[in-house]
């Protein structure tokens, strides 16, 4: 049985604002000599040139920024949006992602077919708070193209002080034109459990949302689970959507609560192609049964839950597929504080599966309803009467999600809209103008996420508590 400790943070690649995916230093120090003996030629090919640019080229050059840039050319070879590097203040902001609270918009990114897309925005983020996805794809950020730019120079334009404004175009699966979505920086809580006891057929089912994976969440998640237990519960669902990964070490001691000694809980796949098994010392799985949700936000570290529950113990998957991260990174850190970030190992589920790119797939599929998928208004000009275009649309999705029957959704603004929107207005205490200004809009998008928080429309949710209870 492998007990050693893996201290790995399994994000799913860049938290705006600091973050990253780590192992140990001891995991690198085991190889550096050799690596050091095998590079002395390559190293005095680099330094020649390093010396033949620093000291003849045309123009005088910064030694710093000549030092950082042949980090990056390097790591640019490899083809990996998750191996990075840092410089000394997104060092520091990387190590902050996990302490109780950072400044920034609140969102994970990474790197996919050179498209930077949005993993997931944490849970009650400035992103989320200002309509923010996950797998919305950034195409420019304050104005400017990001096409080109590394994963790192991206996260580099997005983070900020907090009370300051960032302006991302982004594009969005089955709209015809990209958003233009403000968000404002502000402090982002890292307070990672959220705990409650749903009541379904009679019975206490618990009910623990973990939105990531951070240094306390172990703890956190272990005092409400005990709290619930002493309570009585018939079941429990653990909520990770929207869940972007965090610390290995974490959900090890998460799911070494739940996950006997009969499979490993997780793998670990050399570059030799060697693996790793790790495994709990836990006899007697629960005496309830355990649901999990998870959707295509729920990533890395929120994957090894998901793939150790369902492969190991048979425990039910509700939800969406999930991202499909299946690589560790370790973050080194360098003499001036810098870091490179730097994918050393792939991880595998109980059986075996590499889920990179492929995802976690539920064992019962069930996707949000439309209340979840409608997209932000931006009201330039008020929208009214005999009008045709795209935020129109977006405003009758948003009127038929939250119960205000429009006749169309094709985006005209029909004598039918007009009628949903002033009983819309009337039962907001709005003027009843029957068209849509900023103040409109706004209370629109404010009553869609008040109905998204309500377990009553939250269709995953109610099929994992009937599930439980049937």
């Amino acid at each position: 049985m492998n007990r050693k400790l893996l201290v790995i943070c399994m994000t799913g690649s860049l938290i705006v604002g600091a973050g990253g995916t780590y192992i140990g230093m001891n995991k690198w120090g085991e190889h550096s000599e050799t690596a050091a003996n095998s590079s002395e030629t390559v190293l005095s090919k680099v330094g020649k040139a390093y010396d033949l640019i620093l000291n003849n080229y045309v123009e005088k050059v910064d030694k710093n920024k000549l030092e950082e840039g042949a980090i990056k050319g390097m790591l640019s070879t490899l083809e990996d949006p998750y191996s990075v590097y840092m410089d000394k203040d997104s060092a520091k902001q990387f190590e902050q992602a996990l302490d109780s609270s950072f400044e920034g918009i609140g969102a994970e990114i990474s790197a996919e077919d050179d498209k930077v897309i949005i993993v997931s925005p944490i849970k009650n983020s400035p992103a989320e708070k200002a309509g923010i996805k996950a797998n919305d794809e950034i195409m420019k950020v304050d104005g400017e193209s990001v096409e080109g730019f590394d994963l790192y120079d991206v996260t580099q334009k997005i983070r900020g002080k907090k009370g300051t404004k960032v302006e991302l175009e982004i594009v969005r699966q089955g709209l015809e034109k990209p958003l233009q979505i403000a968000v404002v920086r502000d402090e982002v809580p890292q307070i990672t459990v959220h705990s409650s006891i749903k009541r379904e057929g009679g019975e206490n089912i618990g009910y623990i949302e973990i939105t990531t994976f951070s240094e306390d969440t172990a703890s956190e998640f272990h005092k409400a689970l005990a709290a619930q237990e002493q309570e009585g519960i018939a079941g429990l669902i653990l909520d990770v959507r929207g869940n972007p990964g965090g610390l290995l070490t974490s959900v090890n001691a998460i799911l070494e609560e739940f996950v006997t000694s009969d499979k490993p809980y997780v793998q670990i796949e050399h570059r030799n192609g060697e693996t790793e098994q790790f495994y709990s010392d836990l006899k007697q799985k629960k005496d309830y049964p355990v649901v999990v949700l998870v959707d295509n936000g729920s990533a890395s570290a929120s994957e090894i839950m998901a793939g150790a529950l369902k492969e190991a113990e048979n425990y039910t998957l509700i939800g969406e597929k999930t991202f499909g991260k299946g690589t560790v990174q370790q973050a080194v850190p360098m003499e001036d504080g810098s870091k490179i970030k730097l994918t050393l190992f792939k991880w595998l589920t109980p059986d075996g599966n590499w889920i990179h790119k492929q995802g976690v797939v539920p064992n019962l599929e069930v996707e949000k309803t439309a209340l979840y998928n409608t997209h932000p208004l931006q009201i330039e000009n008020t929208l009214k009467r005999e009008m045709n275009n795209e935020q129109v649309k977006y405003a009758q999705e948003i009127l038929t999600s939250i119960g205000y029957r429009t006749d169309r959704q094709d985006g005209y603004y029909s004598s039918q809209t007009e009628i949903a929107v002033k009983a819309f207005q009337g039962s907001n205490n709005l003027p009843e103008t029957g068209a849509i200004d900023s103040n409109t809009a706004g209370k629109m998008q404010q009553v869609v996420r008040e109905e998204m928080q309500k377990d009553e429309n939250d269709i995953q949710l109610q099929t994992a508590l009937h599930y439980i209870v049937n």
